[in-house]
């Protein structure tokens, strides 16, 4: 082999021909994206100087984030790798195939420790089982889950049957969902046809909740949009439209999502007109609380490109839009999406992330805190003024009033996928981890941690816990370029022939944040994109006496898993509120126990369970704590 015909690493972002492709491709139906390709990658080359400046910034942080996290992805034995398709990759463009998948956490066979299931759009996906102590064994095989040939999206853990364990939904891109019902001991068998559950399109999210409060799960299928040609890439992927993400200019590729009522004995019915849910939004994922107060959960549907909408349940006989009345000003574009109580004040407040926005304007590392100045014109916004640009955060304030504060508490970050939420420091107040960055070929951007300080605003501390920089460096192979057969006027093939590897910035999807490896402290698993996940463990526990309580919840009159209770923990004078909603990141649900940290208090005073039937539970004595309580919904 000549010299010439040596395969090359090429470090950086080096294909300034499919940059300018991509962008040529925007430009057909939209806004072009502002995309350079830096001699140095700016995102890379600041994170010394970032760092320091959040490390003296510390010690204005008045509560705990004297821990690290480490990827240990290595000890953890998981060797699952995000493969995508080459419209997300070699080919860049903006076609919704680069939002990759989710990574969801359950316990699939019932020994009482969460597993993981990662989804990839080409080679299958992969379910690892839980050994304990941070290590996990691929049982994909055995389990029947890989649904190979397919481009998943995401997947959703949910009890549709009420007989105690957890049974898998898996979205894909026009290979059609599936529904696996849980034997019980880990093996799935496939029963979408049976079920009713055969669409066949664009999925995305997959959100299960009990609408009517019968006591099953029904399902909210999210529906993007057609953004595909009947053309076949490699992997059997079907080719993006050249002008994509102008597809909400498109009124034809509407394609609306699904509300599915379980009817029982593992049967589904398409009640969407029926209940007032016909969208037309480019939704990637949604969530649901009972915003009202009237028992019956609400549903919040994100839009990537336009106006969210949010509609109110009315006692499971129909949905109303009340988007105006209680969000009169929502993102643009929107990613993902937690309802939590962000001050303890026992009232659910509302988290978006808005990634699209940040897409009309290249910026440097030193305004990734500050909104989008949006460049795009009023016609591709179809209507702006009544949009964020940018993240937002809703404090509820009672009544039905919601208070737009994302600025002054300091959630805005830089191409946000899916926030995940849980009380990394165990002090009572739940943190945020917002999985970031576009991977090629863009510039690096940091995942980021935003520390609740006491309920007043929150903190970056990506680069104190470690999270940033990665361990294992900014940039991953992407791709293969091979330069004899398609380099013609790609700069990287520039006196070159042969084969080229092209590295990419390495970025993050999703997140679920439990306990891996049974310390007591919250660590966190991510899903990467075309990369390995990063499995972060917490040393907290090490460092500081941690205070917790795990919840979990088994319903009898309500669904089995308690999906939709709201929980409340008093200890030391305060009061704890979650909602078992089972969200975790985009295109993410997770069924976990609910996880309390306790701050300094060594004693739970009283628990008290709302379950969606409106039964309540109260454990007012002899409450453990550092260790998981079951709690049972009472029987009439």
């Amino acid at each position: 082999m000549t010299p010439g015909r040596r395969t090359a690493r090429i470090v950086g972002l080096v294909l300034a021909a499919s940059c300018a492709a991509a962008a040529a491709r925007w430009a057909m139906g939209g806004p072009t994206p502002q995309v350079k390709i830096p001699v140095v990658d700016e995102g890379t080359d600041t994170l010394p100087a970032r760092a320091a400046a959040q490390k003296k910034d510390a010690s204005s942080i008045r509560v705990v984030h004297d821990f690290h996290f480490q990827d240990r992805v290595a000890e953890s034995g998981i060797t699952f790798v995000q493969h995508p398709t080459d419209d997300s990759a070699k080919y860049y463009k903006a076609v919704h195939y680069d939002h990759g998948n989710g990574v969801i956490a359950g316990d699939v066979d019932g020994d009482g420790l969460p597993d993981l299931y990662f989804v990839s759009q080409l080679g299958g996906n992969e379910l690892w089982k839980n050994l304990g102590h941070g290590k996990f064994r691929n049982i994909t095989k055995e389990a029947g889950v890989a649904v190979p040939g397919r481009i998943g999206v995401t997947g959703s853990f949910a009890d549709i049957d009420n007989d105690g364990d957890l049974d898998l939904f898996v979205t894909t891109v026009r290979g059609g969902n599936i529904l696996f019902e849980n034997d019980g001991k880990g093996h799935f068998k496939d029963i979408t046809k049976a079920a009713g559950l055969e669409y066949v399109g664009h999925s995305s999210g997959a959100v299960f909740f009990d609408y009517d409060n019968d006591g099953k799960l029904d399902l909210f299928l999210v529906n993007v949009g057609k953004y595909t040609t009947e053309e076949k890439g490699r992997g059997g992927y079907f080719v993006g439209y050249e002008d994509a993400f102008s597809g909400h200019l498109h009124p034809e590729r509407t394609e609306s999502c699904r509300l599915y009522h379980n009817l029982g004995n593992n049967r589904f019915e398409d009640v969407t007109e029926k209940m007032g849910l016909k969208t037309t939004s480019w939704s990637g994922d949604a969530s649901f609380a009972d915003v009202n107060g009237d028992g019956f959960p609400d549903l919040y549907v994100l839009n990537m490109q336009g106006d969210d909408h949010f509609y109110v349940n009315e006692k499971g006989q129909r949905f109303v839009d009340r988007t105006a009345e209680y969000f009169p000003k929502t993102p643009w574009g929107a990613m993902g999406i937690k309802f939590f109580d962000f001050d303890n004040d026992g009232r659910v407040d509302l988290l978006l992330t808005d990634m699209h926005s940040d897409m009309s304007q290249e910026i440097g590392p030193d305004k990734e805190k500050e909104k989008s100045e949006m460049k795009w014109n009023d016609a591709f916004l179809q209507g702006g003024a009544n949009n964020i640009f940018g993240n937002a955060f809703y404090r509820n304030l009672g009544d039905g009033r919601f208070e737009e504060i994302s600025d002054r508490v300091g959630v805005e970050n830089y191409w946000p996928w899916g926030p995940s939420v849980g009380d990394l420091n165990a002090d009572g107040f739940d943190d945020v981890f917002i999985a970031s960055g576009m991977s090629f070929p863009f510039r690096y951007g940091i995942d980021t941690v935003l520390l609740n300080d006491r309920g007043e605003r929150f903190r970056d501390a990506e680069f104190l816990l470690g999270i940033e920089p990665r361990a294992n460096g900014t940039a991953v192979p992407f791709f293969e370029l091979d330069c004899d057969k398609e380099g013609q006027g790609r700069p990287a093939c520039k006196d070159r022939t042969g084969k080229i590897t092209v590295l990419g910035t390495r970025s993050t999807r999703s997140a679920v944040i439990f306990d891996v490896d049974g310390d007591g402290d919250l660590d966190i698993v991510t899903s990467e994109f075309n990369d390995r996940p990063r499995v972060l463990i917490s040393d907290l526990s090490s460092r500081h006496p941690v205070h917790f309580l795990e919840v979990a919840l088994v319903g009898k009159i309500s669904n089995r898993q308690g999906l939709g209770a709201r929980v409340t923990v008093s200890a030391g004078g305060r009061t704890f509120t979650k909602w078992n909603d089972g969200k975790s990141g985009y295109l993410s649900q997770s069924a976990l126990p609910l996880y309390f940290g306790l701050g300094d208090a060594t004693a739970v005073d009283r628990v008290e369970v709302l379950w969606p039937s409106g039964r309540k539970s109260v454990l007012d004595h002899d409450v453990p704590i550092g260790r998981r309580l079951t709690v049972t919904e009472p029987s009439p």
